[in-house]
């Protein structure tokens, strides 16, 4: 049950994440969605410091540890993070 949950909250983070792109100035609040969408999927990051935004739920992330992620929500409606 946990997983299914975190991943719920992880496509509701993304889901905004991607909403608030349409201001320009909401970078910080995408990369803070971002981090936690990373960090929900267990993956290694610590905190994003770049996004740089490809579509609507689709984004490259940097974080502070070196890391880079493509984070999207696939065919099936799932978030996914693949390293790049």
């Amino acid at each position: 049950m946990g997983k299914s949950i975190n991943r719920v909250i992880a496509l509701a983070a993304l889901t905004m994440a991607g909403a608030a792109l349409a201001d320009a100035g909401e970078s910080p609040t995408l990369a803070r969605d971002l981090t936690s969408v990373i960090a929900l999927l267990g993956l290694p990051c610590g905190e994003v410091v770049s996004v740089i935004h490809k579509g609507d739920n689709d984004n490259i992330a940097t974080c502070k540890d070196g890391h880079r992620y493509h984070v999207f929500v696939n065919a099936d409606g799932r978030v996914v993070a693949q390293k790049q």
